[in-house]
C-alpha cells in the first residue's frame, strides 16, 4: 500500500491553527469584555488545540494509505474510527486534482475521486506530489474508463 507524502502532516498542522487562532482571539476578546475568562486561559487553550492537531496529524499519517488494486481504489484511514473502503472503478464518475493555498505552498496536491451514490460520496487523497496526483488522477480515469467497456 501507498502512503502519503510526508508534508502532508504539516498541511494537517496548519489546519488546526486556524482554529486554534479563533478560539484564542475570542477568548481573549471576552476577557477583554469582563467575561469571567483570562486572557492566559484563553491562550492556553489555543495551545492545547495546537498539540492536538500536532499529535492527531502524526496519527493520521501513520494510518493513512491507499492502494490502486485490479477492480477497484482501496483506501485505509482514521484515527479514532478506521474507515476502509473499496471504490469500484465502475462507479468512479471523474476525478480531479486539486491544490489549495497550503497544498501549493508545501509542494503538496490531492485527487478528488467523484463517485456514483449518495450525496458526499467522493473520495479525498491528500498529500500527493503534483507530478504523483497528475499521474494518479490519469490512471483512475483510465481504469474507470476501462470498467464502464467491461461492464457493457
Amino acid at each position: 500500500m501507498e502512503s502519503l507524502d510526508p508534508r502532508v502532516r504539516l498541511a494537517w498542522v496548519v489546519g488546526s491553527l486556524v482554529p486554534a487562532a479563533v478560539l484564542a482571539v475570542v477568548g481573549v476578546a471576552a476577557a477583554r469584555f469582563g467575561a469571567p475568562v483570562s486572557e492566559a486561559a484563553a491562550v492556553a487553550l489555543a495551545g492545547v488545540v495546537v498539540v492536538l492537531g500536532v499529535v492527531a496529524a502524526v496519527f493520521r499519517y501513520r494510518i493513512w494509505r491507499f492502494e490502486v488494486r485490479e477492480d477497484s481504489l482501496y483506501l485505509v484511514r482514521g484515527v479514532f474510527t478506521r474507515i476502509d473502503t473499496s471504490v469500484p472503478y465502475v462507479r468512479v464518475q471523474h476525478v480531479d486534482t486539486r491544490r489549495g493555498p497550503v497544498e501549493r505552498a508545501l509542494g503538496l496536491a490531492s485527487v478528488v475521486v467523484y463517485t456514483a451514490g449518495s450525496r458526499g460520496a467522493d473520495i479525498t487523497i491528500p498529500g500527493l506530489t503534483p507530478d504523483r496526483a497528475g499521474r494518479l488522477r490519469e490512471q483512475l480515469r483510465d481504469l474507470a474508463t476501462e470498467s464502464e467497456f467491461d461492464a457493457v
